[in-house]
């Protein structure tokens, strides 16, 4: 059975990934609205807005995390 979105288990580890792609993110000194140009390079239509609010919830699957990390040119995560 998949983990509940208010399993504080799935909480925690969605906050690790926000947490995780925000770091990455200031890291490399990428705005919201850039990263939805790099998105949009790799045929991926999000806007600033949608981006924070995605981001903002933690929500969001592996795929879109990996996208994102690579879109950004991270290499290397340190966990």
């Amino acid at each position: 059975m998949a983990p509940r979105k208010t399993d504080p288990v799935n909480v925690e580890y969605e906050a690790k990934a926000k947490n995780l792609l925000k770091a990455e993110l200031k890291r490399k000194g990428v705005t919201y609205a850039q990263l939805a140009e790099l998105l949009s390079g790799r045929g991926v239509q999000e806007n600033e807005r949608n981006l924070n609010n995605k981001i903002s919830r933690g929500g969001f699957s592996a795929a879109f995390l990996i996208l994102c990390l690579e879109s950004i040119g991270c290499s290397d995560l340190r966990l």
